[in-house]
């Protein structure tokens, strides 16, 4: 059975996206929450910076909506791959 590669995409750059967006707001509003997390994401996602304002947290959720969508499509197309391969043999 294979993946479609479009919905997994989608669904994952809801979640990963609204993970952004929940962390980042509840930051905003309770400073050290997932603080660890967005430093994380701030070493990874160029020109994000943690500052607990709600323009870091737009940017975060844009970061990981993206990042979800490529992560989702590119685990779906190597999933698909793997299936085809086993079901040649």
């Amino acid at each position: 059975m294979r993946l479609a590669i479009r919905p997994l995409a989608l669904a994952c750059a809801v979640v990963w996206g609204a993970t952004g967006l929940f962390c980042g707001l509840m930051n905003m509003w309770f400073p050290p929450y997932a603080e660890a997390l967005l430093q994380l994401l701030g070493s990874v996602y160029p020109g994000y910076a943690p500052d607990g304002s709600f323009g870091s947290a737009m940017n975060v959720t844009l970061y990981a909506t993206v990042d979800g969508a490529i992560g989702g499509c590119i685990f779906a197309c190597l999933y698909n791959c793997c299936v085809k391969r086993l079901e040649s043999e």
